[in-house]
């Protein structure tokens, strides 16, 4: 419905919402010294509000909110300010004709390192890099992006631009590990940079496809389905094979969607489809080798 909704918005120039997200928050502290647990008290409803009361973009939103959630594992904390924690961020999308919802990004950020003061003011900063705002300032926009290119081939550019920028920014500040590319699995600055990368644009394409004229689709087209989801599973076997990529965008994208393809493949003739995304996704392979043989 979100297609169509977005035209009526527009034509009836109509502004219902403001601000972008629908976040939910959850923190776990048990790894924590009393102390540290006491003075985050309201840290949760205080990152919670932050990110539904920001305009990220400095724009009227004029679409439903997007569903996301930051679970918080705190692992550490000392000298009274410092915390380190982990984030299990998640956002989805509606599926046009059914109730479900698809799953956009679901990722495990382990490097989140931030002062943080009870009761301290939080505010939205476009200029300065926070170690506390500016991380979730950063998926803020990847969330949006993602979203964005699911309705609009590329509609996510701007808001990946925002997120480089943020990255660039914490990759020269203090904090340049989280930020940098030392990571051997998942970091920001390498997500965001294949996102934006002339290597990955055709991806970004069909993850448009695979969106708006595949899944959307799927209850009055099964074959448009079909087409869009083995166009971007080809596509990406033949950069794969070519160039040898292994990439944290990519990666991601098959961590929110592996199970999703799978579901909308389960009546696909072709089951050698499977051959191809062991390739490109092999961290999944245990999930598609039992989809292929059932």
């Amino acid at each position: 419905m979100k297609k169509y909704f977005f035209v009526l918005i527009l034509l009836l120039n109509i502004n219902i919402w403001g601000q972008e997200l629908e976040a939910t928050v959850q923190i776990n502290t048990e790894q924590l010294q009393t102390v540290y647990r006491e003075n985050l008290a309201v840290f949760k409803n205080q990152i919670e509000d932050y990110l539904n009361n920001t305009k990220f973009t400095g724009n009227s939103w004029d679409w439903p909110r997007i569903k996301c959630s930051f679970n918080v594992f705190f692992t550490s904390a000392s000298e009274d300010i410092k915390y380190n924690a982990q984030v299990v961020i998640n956002s989805s999308r509606p599926v046009e004709g059914s109730e479900n919802r698809s799953l956009m990004l679901n990722i495990m950020d382990s490097k989140w390192s931030f002062n943080y003061e009870k009761n301290q003011s939080i505010y939205f900063n476009s200029i300065d890099f926070n170690q506390l705002t500016s991380f979730l300032d950063f998926y803020a926009f990847v969330i949006i992006g993602m979203d964005a290119d699911s309705y609009e081939p590329f509609g996510g550019t701007k808001y990946f631009q925002d997120a480089m920028r943020i990255a660039l920014l914490g990759s020269s500040s203090g904090s340049s590990d989280s930020w940098g590319t030392k990571s051997a699995n998942y970091y920001k600055r390498g997500f965001i940079e294949d996102a934006t990368s002339a290597n990955f644009q055709q991806l970004r394409q069909d993850i448009f496809d695979y969106h708006y004229n595949g899944i959307d689709v799927f209850y009055n087209n099964k074959i448009a389905t079909y087409k869009s989801i083995t166009k971007l599973i080809d596509n990406l076997f033949h950069l794969i094979k070519s160039k040898n990529i292994r990439s944290a965008f990519v990666n991601s994208f098959f961590d929110a969607k592996s199970g999703e393809i799978i579901s909308y493949l389960e009546n696909y003739e072709d089951r050698s489809i499977y051959n191809k995304l062991i390739k490109i996704d092999p961290g999944h392979t245990s999930k598609y080798i039992e989809a292929q043989d059932k």
